[in-house]
């Protein structure tokens, strides 16, 4: 058993329980240990904590000398948000790639792998997975890492999810709670506010969050939203009518209810992250996540004195904050007693398996069937049309498909593209040295579980108009023109229905090379177009693997 240090009072002790801080590096810092000393029972690791499983699972163990019931929190969900192969991308397609095969044994498959695998690493609870039903197509937060717009496939395969991920002996971490899919804004810049009647609320939002109760799920994230139908006055976060009332109360959900991160500017930049944290505790929260942006010494006591500040004033009920501390240690209990069996075998390749049915391959009229299309024998100009770097994601995750048909087609070409900036003409040279066509960020000041989306809503050209923004596509779609020669290219866009100059860079392309292949990794929103249009429903590493496969006609499909 841990034995914590003594002279921590009991309530100095529940308030550090209730944290789930991040730290720099890839071992753990001295005042990390301390802390798990004092009454921490909690680390969060981000991207930057991880170079390799060996290394991970090292630090794990590092950390359990100090306290073996830790937990110990990633944000893994597979597909476009990795932290375990945060710089080669994912072995794991992402929910709507999953959505899009409609397979739920699929589903629950991928997800044991990906258990599995970090349940080796000594990972025990996995911020995932996203049960957010992308009703809003415009949504810059959500997008691919929904199951889909349809609520009935995203609550069946987010139980799904959840089954498959605790049968490996990790925790699933279900969010984000009431729901993120109806958004416009990003709540790493802002406090989003979806405006729709508490009944469609019930009716759509609300499902997949119930399948994932019946499924067991032993772990809830909070929203950084504000619902007038639920809450008018307070994010969901912050809210003790939606995360008591609603989730305890109508929903009757009894496990562990954690924070999106705290330090996003939803609740940062109008609460403050101190005020934020009592109010989470006091609004039915047991858990404070904290650490993407803000991994520090400092802000674990920052936070461990607020809470035990507001206890002391009256502020927080004490024994709120006891019952929250007592619910992270029951999940510590149970990720204790729940690890996978000696025979539970490596999943092969299931995750390509699964990216290879997620595609959709539609050729050009007059083509007829997938199977006319010719595929490519001579080495391409990949033009990857790059949008602004989602903040979840980061920009040390590889995206696009240019490294894996480099090794299909050795010689392939790769430059990458944006509204900002059309002079980066070929600028990657060869795609095995370059690694890939557009890369994104240190997921560092993701500040939560990742939401991707871009840095900014509008995601394009900073706020530009219209005009300007076509200006920008067009010139970007010349400058891929001139960087490719005679080569056949393939262009590579990532939800091209959200960012206006993106589709006019693709209809530049195709007005002067109408045999463009255009391979779409976002959400296939817009009309498919070019010799041929592949939808591979996320830019996971073997999203891109299956797509390679098609355009060079290789036969494992």
């Amino acid at each position: 058993m841990t034995t914590l240090a003594s002279g921590t009072d009991t309530l100095t002790r529940d308030a550090l329980t209730v944290l789930q801080p991040g730290f720099t590096g890839t071992t753990a810092p001295d005042w990390l240990l301390r802390r798990l000393g004092e009454g921490l029972a909690s680390v969060g690791l981000f991207g930057r904590n991880i170079a390799s499983p060996g290394q991970l699972a090292a630090l794990t163990a590092q950390l359990r000398t100090e306290r073996d019931d830790v937990l110990v929190a990633i944000d893994e969900e597979g597909g476009d948000v990795t932290r375990l192969e945060v710089r080669s991308g994912s072995s794991f397609p992402g929910n709507h790639a999953l959505g899009a095969v409609d397979d739920v044994e699929l589903t629950r498959e991928v997800a044991h792998e990906l258990g599995r695998r970090l349940a080796a690493c000594g990972v025990n609870l996995n911020w995932a997975p996203s049960a957010d039903v992308n009703s809003n197509p415009s949504n810059p937060v959500i997008g691919v890492r929904s199951f889909g717009a349809d609520t009935g496939l995203a609550a069946r395969h987010t139980a799904a999810y959840v089954t498959g991920l605790q049968s490996a002996g990790v925790a699933a971490c279900t969010k984000h709670f009431p729901g993120h899919g109806d958004t416009a804004v990003d709540s790493h810049h802002a406090l989003p506010r979806i405006d729709v009647p508490a009944e469609v609320l019930a009716d759509r939002e609300l499902a997949p969050f119930r399948a994932a109760i019946a499924a067991g799920t032993r772990a809830v994230m909070s929203a950084h939203i504000l619902v007038p139908a639920l809450d008018p006055d307070r994010p969901a976060t912050l809210s003790r009518r939606i995360l008591t009332g609603l989730l305890r109360g109508e929903l009757g959900y009894d496990g562990l209810i954690v924070t999106d991160g705290m330090e996003m500017r939803a609740i940062a930049g109008t609460y403050g992250i101190e005020r934020g944290s009592v109010l989470a505790i006091a609004a039915g929260a047991d858990a404070i996540c904290v650490g993407g942006g803000l991994a520090d010494d400092a802000t674990v006591l920052r936070l461990r004195d607020a809470l035990v500040a507001a206890v002391r004033a009256g502020e927080l009920p004490e024994e709120r904050l006891a019952d929250a501390a007592d619910r992270v240690r029951a999940l510590a209990a149970w990720a204790g007693s729940a690890g996978r069996s000696p025979g539970d075998a490596p999943g092969g390749e299931i995750g390509l398996e699964a990216a290879r049915r997620a595609l959709t391959v539609i050729p050009a009229p007059g083509l007829g069937s997938p199977g006319a299309f010719t595929p490519l024998t001579e080495p391409p100009y990949v033009a990857a049309l790059t949008p602004v770097a989602n903040i979840a994601v980061g920009d040390e995750t590889p995206w696009g498909i240019a490294a894996e048909l480099v090794h299909l087609l050795p010689g392939t070409v790769t430059g990458s593209f944006s509204a900002g900036d059309a002079g980066n003409a070929g600028n990657a040279g060869n795609a095995g040295d370059a690694g890939d066509d557009g890369s994104a960020g240190d997921d560092g000041n993701a500040g939560d579980d990742g939401n991707a989306g871009d840095a900014g809503n509008a995601g394009d050209a900073g706020g530009a108009a219209g005009g300007k923004k076509s200006e920008a596509g067009e010139s970007a779609g010349r400058a891929a023109l001139q960087a490719a020669g005679p080569r056949r290219i393939v262009a590579v866009v990532r939800d091209e229905h959200r960012h206006p100059w993106m589709a006019a860079a693709l209809d530049t392309l195709l007005a002067a090379r109408p045999d463009t292949i255009v391979v779409e990794m976002g959400v296939p929103q817009a009309a498919p177009r070019g010799a041929l249009h592949i939808a591979t429903h996320g830019a996971a590493r073997v999203c891109a693997r299956a797509a390679a496969e098609v355009i060079a006609g290789i036969s494992e499909r």
